[in-house]
């Protein structure tokens, strides 16, 4: 995602207030790219969760995040090139609080820890209909879709394949597991209800998730030493 892509033709290019820094220019004469404000960053993000919370992905404008942040539309084009890449980051900056690395010493503590992690954060929090926004968003968005695999899939992928690897370094699951199919069922189940509504994700449900998960590993090992 480039910080340098320009603003529709439209839209006044910002001045330094918009920045927070003057645009400066090399020996040669050639001008330098505007530094980004951690500050003008942090209220274009706020402003734009505050609004996907209230509104939703679709009703959200750039005008209105740049209005609510008290920022020039500029200045958001140079650092978001669409309203779902900044919707996505806005979601970032808050889910990932969201999600810590449990550390229970067993799997099954684990798997629960971060599973009612993520349950609380959707059902609990705006969170829930900024996900399925963006889920949303992301079926007919190839930019969006490459950014949420790699923004948000893969790093809390990777993160709980932590508890996988620990669990097979205590003998509490074969090594030969298929790591990603664990994964894909701890994750879909959650993110299948909470797409369709349909039946609660309560603590019942989170438990027996977890149990199917790993009876299927347990009989998976068996199968495999046999």
């Amino acid at each position: 995602m480039s910080a340098d892509i320009p603003a529709p033709a439209d839209q006044p290019a910002p001045d330094s207030a918009d920045t927070g820094h003057p645009t400066g220019a090399t020996a040669g004469g050639a001008q330098r790219g505007r530094p980004r404000s951690q500050e003008a960053d942090r209220a274009i993000l706020t402003a734009a969760a505050e609004l996907l919370a209230e509104r939703g992905l679709g009703a959200m404008s750039i005008e209105e995040v740049a209005a609510r942040a008290g920022v020039g539309k500029t200045t958001i084009y140079r650092r978001w090139p669409s309203k779902g890449l900044l919707a996505l980051d806005a979601f970032v900056a808050s889910f990932r609080e969201e999600q810590p690395l449990p550390d229970t010493g067993t799997l099954r503590g684990d798997l629960l820890a971060a599973l009612h992690a993520w349950v609380r954060a959707v059902t609990q929090t705006p969170m829930g209909s900024m996900l399925t926004g963006l889920i949303a968003e992301a079926q007919h968005d190839t930019e969006l879709r490459g950014a949420w695999r790699d923004r948000v899939l893969e790093p809390l992928r990777s993160q709980h394949r932590i508890m996988l690897d620990r669990a097979i370094a205590r003998g509490e699951i074969p090594p030969g597991v298929d790591r990603d199919v664990v994964l894909d069922l701890f994750f879909g189940a959650a993110e299948h209800r909470l797409l369709l509504g349909h039946l609660p994700m309560s603590d019942d449900f989170i438990a027996e998730v977890v149990d199917v998960i790993l009876a299927g590993v347990e009989r998976s090992g068996v199968e495999r030493s046999g």
